[in-house]
C-alpha cells in the first residue's frame, strides 16, 4: 500500500494516521524493506496491535472506488465533528489535509497548519507536537530493530549527472557504454534521453546501500526537483528495497536553498546525514558526515571551478574497496556500534552527534601539529577554521615547536619551523593533509602531501593543459 495513493481524510483520528505513516515508512511492504516488531512491555504490544487494526481499516478503504471514498470520508467527518462538538476539550488539530483538520474536519488557518510532509502525501501537514509524538513512537520502533536513520544526498554523493549537451568531445565514448533502463540492477551508467541527461552511479553504491540498510532507515534528500529525485531513486533502488516513499526533494523542503531535518520522521539524536555540501545543512552540522565530491563528468569539475580533469576524461573511476563510500560505510558502522553497544534497552541518553565526534577524534589521534605561515599574521591561530578542524579530528595543535610535535603544516619550505622539522625528522605537509583527512575520514599518507607536491600542483594550475572551455 502506498502513502501517495491514500487520503488522510479516511483516518478516524490522528492516531490512525500516525500509525499508518509509521508502518508505511518502516514496514516490510512492496515499497520498503523495513520491519519493526516491538517486543517490549505489554502496553507497547497493545499499542502496536491497535495500530495494526487501524491500518487494516485503512487498507479496506483503499479497495473502494472514489465515490465510495468520498461518501465514507463525509460520514467519517460528520461523526468526528459531532464527537468533537460534544467533547469538552477543543480539537488540537494535530494534522491537516487541504487546510482541513484530519480529526474534526474543521477548516484551519494556513499559519496554524504546521509542517508540510508533501513527499508522503501532497497537501498533508502535521502540527509540531504531532510530529514530535510520531518521532517518539518511531524511535521505539527503530531501537527494537537496532536501527538509526540515515539521510543521503544524491548529486556528488551517491552519483553524478550531466546534461547531455555539456558532454565534452572526449566524453562521447560514454554513450556506447550506457546500460539499458529496462533493467538497471546491473548497471552504473545510464542515458536518460527523456530528461536529456546522463547519470553515473558512484562505485560501491549498491554494496553501500545494502549494508547501510541493515543499520539504518534510509532517506533521500536532494536539492533536485521531485521528478529527478524519483528517477534517481529508481536507478539506485530499482526494487524499492531501501527508500520506499522516503524521497525528499527541494519541492518538499521548508527552507529555500537549505536542507533541514524538520521533514524527516526521526529524532535528531538518531539521524546521520551524508552530503558533499556542508552549507546545505546550517542547523544540523553535528549530524553531518561530509563526503568528498564525486566528479565523474567534466561539467561537474567546471561547476565547482576545478581545473583538473574529471574521471571520465581520464577514463578512470574511484576504487570500490578504497573509495569514499567504502570509507564512510566504516564510519557508519562505528557510530552505529557505539550507539547500540552493551545491548541495553534504555538508549535515551545516546546521541549520534556526540558519537560522531568521538569517531572523528580517532582520525588524527596522537598527532601534534604546528602551523607555519598558514594563518594571517594578525589573526588568532586558535580561531582559524583549519585549527578547529584539526582538533576535531583528534590532533593536538600548538603555536611553537617542541620535541612532542609530529607534524609541521606549512605552505613554504623557507620558514624556520619547516627547517627545524627537517632537521628533527618530523613530517612536513601542506594543509591539504588535514583537509583530506577531514573529507576522507582517515589519516592520509604524509608523503602524498609534501611541499614539493604543493609546488607541482601550483605549476600545473598555472598551465593551460586542462582549460575549462575550448
Amino acid at each position: 500500500m502506498s502513502v501517495a495513493s491514500d487520503s488522510p481524510v479516511h483516518s478516524s483520528s490522528s492516531d490512525d494516521l500516525a500509525a499508518f505513516l509509521e508502518t508505511e515508512l518502516d514496514s516490510d511492504s512492496d515499497s520498503s524493506s523495513e520491519s519493526f516488531p516491538i517486543e517490549e512491555a505489554a502496553e507497547d504490544d497493545a499499542e502496536v496491535s491497535n495500530h495494526r487494526l487501524k491500518r487494516r481499516k485503512l487498507e479496506h478503504l483503499e479497495t473502494v472506488d472514489e465515490d465510495e471514498i468520498e461518501e465514507v470520508a463525509s460520514v467519517k467527518f460528520s461523526q468526528e465533528i459531532s464527537e468533537a462538538s460534544s467533547s469538552k476539550l477543543p480539537c488540537q488539530h494535530p494534522g491537516t489535509f487541504g487546510n482541513m483538520c484530519i480529526v474534526c474536519g474543521q477548516r484551519v488557518e494556513e499559519e496554524e497548519t504546521g509542517i508540510s510532509f508533501t513527499y508522503i502525501h501532497k497537501g498533508i501537514k502535521f502540527h509540531e507536537d504531532e510530529v514530535t509524538r510520531m518521532r517518539d513512537i518511531d524511535m521505539k520502533m527503530l531501537q527494537s530493530q537496532r536501527k538509526l536513520c540515515l539521510v543521503l544526498d544524491l548529486d556528488h554523493t551517491l552519483l553524478n549527472s550531466t546534461v547531455l549537451r555539456d558532454l565534452r568531445p572526449e566524453e562521447e565514448y560514454l554513450k556506447s557504454l550506457t546500460h539499458s533502463l529496462e533493467d538497471v540492477s546491473g548497471g552504473d551508467l545510464f542515458m536518460l534521453e527523456f530528461m536529456h541527461m546522463m547519470t553515473k552511479l558512484r562505485p560501491f553504491v549498491h554494496s553501500f546501500l545494502k549494508e547501510a540498510s541493515k543499520m539504518f532507515v534510509l532517506y533521500i534528500y536532494t536539492m533536485g526537483d521531485r521528478p529527478y529525485a524519483r528517477q534517481m531513486a529508481k536507478l539506485l533502488d530499482p526494487k524499492g528495497e531501501y527508500f520506499g516513499e522516503r524521497i525528499i526533494s527541494r519541492d518538499d523542503g521548508t527552507v529555500r536553498h537549505q536542507k533541514s531535518l524538520d521533514v524527516v520522521l526521526g529524532q535528531e539524536k538518531a539521524v546521520l546525514i551524508l552530503d558533499d555540501t556542508e552549507n546545505a545543512w546550517p542547523s544540523h552540522k553535528d549530524n553531518l558526515i561530509v563526503i568528498e565530491r564525486y566528479h565523474f563528468f567534466a561539467s561537474s569539475c567546471k561547476q565547482f571551478d576545478h581545473r583538473f580533469q574529471s574521471l571520465s576524461q581520464l577514463k578512470s573511476d574511484e576504487s570500490e574497496p578504497d573509495g569514499a563510500l567504502a570509507t564512510v560505510l566504516k564510519v557508519l558502522k562505528q557510530t552505529h556500534s557505539l550507539f547500540f553497544e552493551d545491548g541495553g534497552e534504555d538508549l535515551s541518553g545516546r546521541d549520534v552527534r556526540s558519537l560522531l565526534k568521538q569517531v572523528r577524534k580517532e582520525i588524527l589521534k596522537g598527532c601534534k601539529v604546528v602551523f607555519s605561515r598558514v594563518f594571517p599574521t594578525k589573526s588568532q591561530a586558535e580561531d582559524h577554521p583549519l585549527w578547529r578542524v584539526a582538533e576535531g579530528l583528534g590532533a593536538t595543535c600548538a603555536t611553537e615547536v617542541d620535541e612532542s610535535v609530529t607534524h609541521v603544516v606549512a605552505m613554504d619550505v623557507g620558514t624556520e619551523k619547516v627547517r627545524w622539522a627537517i632537521r628533527e625528522k618530523k613530517f612536513v605537509v601542506h594543509r591539504g593533509w588535514i583537509d583530506a583527512a577531514n573529507y576522507l575520514w582517515k589519516k592520509q599518507p604524509e608523503e602524498n602531501f609534501g611541499l614539493e607536491q604543493l609546488k607541482k600542483q601550483g605549476a600545473e594550475e598555472k598551465s593551460d593543459d586542462v582549460p575549462l572551455e575550448k
